[in-house]
């Protein structure tokens, strides 16, 4: 495996991602920044709050509160895992100009429309993202495909 990831914000969604896992969930992390601040984190939390949208993705935008357009225009979303179609259409709605994803390899969004609409998507494809979901989607795959609507 390669070593763990250098780059801190994606760190700090896979922290995020460790955090769901422990508390029972699926370990999906992410987190916002903007003018290199964490601003938000969040992780998937269906399970745990039994709600039909607390992806990571969601949980981390409703974490950062509201916020302007202006500030959104400079933020970049990190995600462990490629952004589902819900959480791609939220950051397209609010015009996040950068998504940097752990990994696609378990799963991929909408990530050609996404890059259709102008985002700067970035996929790292980092081992300890992709361990954490095949080792999840193997242990538990009735929570997975609830998650995915499957």
């Amino acid at each position: 495996m390669k070593p763990k990831t250098t780059d801190p914000f994606l760190r700090a969604a896979i922290d995020e991602a460790r955090k769901g896992l422990a508390a029972g969930g699926i370990p999906i992390g992410s987190v916002l920044v903007i003018d290199g601040e964490i601003v938000g984190r969040g992780h998937n939390q269906r399970h745990q709050k039994g709600s039909a949208i607390l992806h990571a993705e969601m949980d981390c935008l409703e974490s950062a509160g509201r916020r302007t357009a202006r500030e959104y225009a400079r933020a970049t979303l990190y995600s462990t895992l490629s952004p589902c179609d819900m959480c791609s259409g939220t950051a397209l709605l609010y015009k996040i100009p950068r998504i940097v994803v752990g990994e696609n390899q378990t799963f991929q969004g909408p990530e050609e429309y996404v890059r259709s609409r102008g985002v700067q998507l970035e996929i790292v494809n980092d081992a300890e993202c992709i361990e954490l979901m095949r080792k999840f989607i193997r242990d538990q795959p009735e929570l997975w495909n609830e998650d995915i609507g499957v």
